[in-house]
């Protein structure tokens, strides 16, 4: 990403320090927030930047990119070990030469923390070359493929969503917007035992995958609300409302609809201002709840579901490009009827 677009060239290797190891992408897929963060960048980082300033918690947070230099995204990714830092050549980390391995994408040194894909200074998944920390790598077992064990990330926010929502087995929900992020929640409210399970998108090759991952009903909300057809499911008490578009707009709408009671968990992640009318949840005592990706249980859990074959992602990939595509599978993925999930693989 330079100067708010997307350009293939040729960029200085990365090298690995102490803790690290230098890591060649097998497979990486592409998020929606990177289409967001092409488009609105400069208020990813101002926002970002506020949120950390004003978190009061003591964490450290990650080291926001700047604009003005390039950013190799990516974060979504399955790769393989090709060199250790300094002082792993011994055999003391956790890792070897030719171990295939997903992480966090966090990054960690002497120069602080950084957002593997959203750093000047550690590229991610879109490129061939990245570095991470052994630590926080986790082998591929199995000998599962890299295209599904590149869907650990963004599986892994879904189930951290119904985790940190209150829904209980035999609930209903609703999942509006059925993208990677919406599929994921879909997949988790599954294996979570929520019924039934309602998910509205407009674009048809989604509908078909909501289903396929475990939505008991799928509608177009341009022919029925998804909330009418909870009410044709009996409108059973309490409920949870997934906000999986992360649009202007989505969050007033879902305020509206939302019963008495319910909870709306926003887990899109919308970069635009937007304007909610505060007596409309007041007036139904609702619960509003963020989220944001997930812990590292999660995302390890989310790993072995992949690997052992009780979630199978294989149906969300509907498409492949090498590092010269990706500019045409931004565009591509800007018409949700097309594609799913486009996955890069730089080799």
């Amino acid at each position: 990403m330079r100067a708010g677009q997307l350009v293939v060239d040729e960029v200085p290797d990365p090298t690995p320090g102490p803790g690290q190891v230098l890591v060649r992408t097998l497979a990486c897929g592409i998020c929606g927030s990177d289409l967001h963060t092409l488009a609105h960048g400069d208020l990813m980082v101002e926002l970002s930047d506020e949120a950390a300033r004003t978190a009061g918690d003591g964490m450290p947070s990650p080291q926001m990119m700047d604009l003005a230099h390039d950013v190799v995204m990516g974060h979504e990714f399955a790769a393989e070990v090709v060199e250790l830092g300094p002082d792993l050549v011994d055999g003391s980390g956790n890792h070897a030469v030719g171990d295939v391995v997903v992480s966090l994408p966090v990054a960690f040194g002497a120069d602080g923390l950084h957002a593997v894909g959203y750093s000047n200074l550690y590229p991610g998944g879109y490129g061939e070359l990245m570095v991470l920390n052994d630590m926080l790598c986790l082998d591929v077992p199995n000998g599962l493929d890299p295209d599904r064990a590149a869907l650990t990330e963004p599986m892994a926010v879904g189930l951290h969503a119904v985790n940190r929502s209150r829904h209980q087995a035999g609930q209903a929900a609703v999942v509006l917007g059925a993208g990677p992020v919406g599929l994921a929640v879909i997949a988790a409210l599954a294996r979570a035992g929520a019924e039934p399970i309602i998910a509205a998108d407009y674009s048809p090759l989604r509908r078909a995958l909501a289903a396929t991952m475990g939505a008991h009903e799928v509608v177009d909300p341009a022919v029925e609300p998804a909330i009418e057809a909870w009410r044709r499911h009996g409108a059973r008490s309490p409920m949870v409302v997934f906000e999986a578009v992360g649009a202007p707009g989505m969050l007033d709408a879902a305020m509206v609809d939302a019963p008495r009671g319910s909870q709306i968990l926003v887990v899109g992640v919308c970069m635009q201002p937007d304007t909610v009318r505060p007596m409309l949840a007041v007036g139904k005592e609702l619960n509003l709840q963020f989220v944001l990706g997930y812990d590292l249980a999660e995302f390890a859990e989310t790993l072995r579901r992949i690997a052992e074959g009780e979630l199978d992602v294989s149906p969300l990939i509907t498409g492949t490009v090498p590092i010269e595509g990706v500019p045409g599978a931004f565009a591509e993925l800007a018409h949700p009827d097309a594609q799913a999930k486009i996955l890069v693989r730089p080799a």
